[in-house]
């Protein structure tokens, strides 16, 4: 699953969505199901307190390359430096935020998010692994 078949230079033209993170399972990376005090996998089977939830990047884009769109989701801490911080961290981050502003500016502060992520990768060209 993680051999490189080619590589696509392409722009990016879209962000497809605004989550950004998931919580991921740390054996087999499926999303977990949270609840308020645990997590569990339906893949794997593993289960622990949701205080403990490993997080993950996900981010899907629509891009280009002179030819065609493709419609790609890139995962994982390849995405570190774009963030400048692990995906567990940028969780803490926003959690620590919506905590301190209080429910009515958590849309303002994923909204900051998402244009920052549009600023950063939208228009430009990047080489990917597929």
């Amino acid at each position: 699953m993680n051999s490189v078949k080619g590589l696509l230079a392409a722009s990016v033209i879209s962000i497809q969505n605004s989550c950004f993170i998931y919580p991921a399972c740390k054996t087999c990376f499926s999303r977990l199901i949270l609840d308020s005090r645990r997590f569990n996998c339906l893949k794997c089977g593993c289960t622990g307190e949701a205080k403990d939830a490993s997080y993950r990047y996900r981010l899907s884009l629509k891009i280009a390359d002179t030819n065609d769109l493709f419609d790609i989701t890139v995962f994982g801490s390849c995405l570190d430096p774009f963030f400048g911080v692990t995906a567990e961290n940028l969780q803490r981050y926003i959690q620590d935020f919506s905590q301190l502003s209080g429910e009515a500016n958590a849309e303002a502060s994923t909204g900051a998010l998402v244009q920052a992520v549009e600023t950063c990768f939208i228009g430009k060209r990047f080489i990917f692994a597929v």
